[in-house]
């Protein structure tokens, strides 16, 4: 499971969940991406997820 990275109170969480041989990002707000057979895409759909929706300046609502 990979969580996210310097997390504040009440910031919105990324984690990765394994299923078989899938990989599914999910983050606290209910998002959650595309079963993935390659891991480190289910990341990088995570990473995508918390910088676009989970800005630190909010821009990305």
């Amino acid at each position: 499971m990979l969580d996210s990275a310097g997390m504040r109170p009440r910031q919105e969480r990324t984690t990765i969940e394994e299923k078989g041989a899938f990989a599914i990002a999910r983050c606290t707000c209910g998002w959650s991406g595309p079963a993935r057979r390659a891991r480190s895409t289910a990341r990088d759909d995570a990473a995508t997820h918390a910088t676009a929706r989970h800005s630190p300046s909010g821009a990305g609502g």
